[in-house]
């Protein structure tokens, strides 16, 4: 398992991990950009890099460049098909993690939030294209810039299809505000309200925009009741 604190997913993780200046800077061009703004990728160091617009224009293209555009669109993935037992055969030891495709490593990357930043896991090959056998969209993944973003804390089952900046601010939050072996209370209610702010500004992936429901990744509509988190 590769070393999570080594130089290159500390600074993927900077932009989220510390608070931003009062004035924050394309790191680009040097104009100045708001509070929300764009992301580029380095992808063999998978270093987050700040920008305007304009800049994140010139490298949208698709273009081989040395960044890659961050999209901004979430894609909330209700009728996301990952039963238990393919769960299980992913090897991922939490019940949050992210698979995205890697142009660097030539295949699909999964990674989960720990005290010490992303930890990388390995992933059968074989369980992820069972996945993307039932589940076409994830064949759609743009390389090092989307990822499958999964939340199975607790009796919650939801699935994303979401931009890697995305997907490290919740790695940087955990890094950031995790206290003693369990985490600490602030942890939960942080990791709570980051995936309700995810929910309230999704598009859901489906024929007629509605109102994102409490679902599991079957598509099965679950009871309403609060969250329930296994903190140890």
């Amino acid at each position: 398992m590769p070393d999570a604190t080594r130089p290159g997913w500390l600074a993927a993780l900077r932009p989220f991990a510390r608070p931003h200046p009062a004035a924050e800077r394309c790191e680009l061009c040097g104009n100045g950009i708001a509070s929300e703004h764009q992301h580029l990728i380095e992808p063999p160091t998978r270093r987050l890099v700040c920008c305007c617009n304009a800049c994140s224009i010139l490298f949208g293209g698709g273009h081989e460049t040395k960044y890659r555009a961050v999209p901004r669109d979430t894609w909330y993935l209700p009728e996301l098909r990952l039963s238990d037992a393919q769960w299980e055969s992913l090897l991922i030891p939490i019940n949050v993690a992210f698979f995205y495709p890697s142009s660097v490593a030539g295949r699909v990357v999964a990674l989960y939030p720990s005290p010490a930043g992303a930890t990388e896991s390995l992933l059968p090959l074989e369980a992820w294209q069972e996945l993307v056998d039932e589940n076409p969209v994830l064949g759609q993944l743009e390389p090092d810039v989307e990822a499958l973003l999964v939340n199975r804390l607790g009796s919650t089952r939801e699935a994303y299809r979401a931009p890697i900046d995305v997907c490290f601010k919740l790695v940087g939050l955990i890094r950031t505000h995790w206290r003693g072996l369990s985490g600490g209370r602030e942890i939960w209610e942080e990791i709570d309200r980051y995936f309700a702010d995810l929910q309230a500004r999704v598009i859901p992936l489906r024929s007629t925009p509605t109102p994102v429901p409490s679902r599991s990744l079957q598509g099965q509509e679950d009871e309403e009741s609060p969250r329930e988190r296994a903190h140890a």
